[in-house]
């Protein structure tokens, strides 16, 4: 059975509530819920942090044994380099996730110190970002 983990980064604990016009309605706790479901064939975790040091730890953790790690370190993703180098430095593949399209956005959300690290990039799709995530460490 594959292992896997969905980390997030900072604010994603108010999925449901924060700008819903963006990021929608539903929790992601829920939503996991149904991903764990959906993909009852993995042993799939989740991990959420507001503090970038403890992402880094995070990935770290898990960055040698896991199968699989789908990334969505929020703001993050455009300033930090130390989240960067942690990917580079592990060997389990990343795949980097934005619930909405990062370039339709602020200029400043147009950079990723992720990205040229991450074994691919999944952006706009809503919360379906995380299943697409999925389908490709699965399929």
């Amino acid at each position: 059975m594959k292992k896997m983990i969905i980390i997030n980064g900072p604010n994603l604990n108010l999925l449901g509530k924060r700008e819903p016009e963006i990021y929608g309605n539903a929790t992601f706790e829920d939503y996991f819920k149904a991903l764990q479901k959906q993909f009852s064939n993995v042993k799939l975790s989740y991990y959420q942090s507001n503090i970038e040091g403890e992402l880094i730890t995070k990935l770290q953790e898990v960055g040698f044994e896991y199968d699989g790690i789908i990334l969505n370190a929020g703001a993050y993703t455009h300033t930090s380099i130390g989240i960067g180098d942690a990917i580079k430095a592990i060997s389990t593949p990343v795949v980097e996730v934005h619930i909405s399209n990062t370039f339709g956005r602020e200029t400043f959300r147009h950079q990723s110190y992720i990205s040229a690290h991450a074994k691919g990039v999944i952006l706009g799709f809503g919360m379906q970002s995380y299943q697409l995530a999925m389908q490709s460490f699965v399929s």
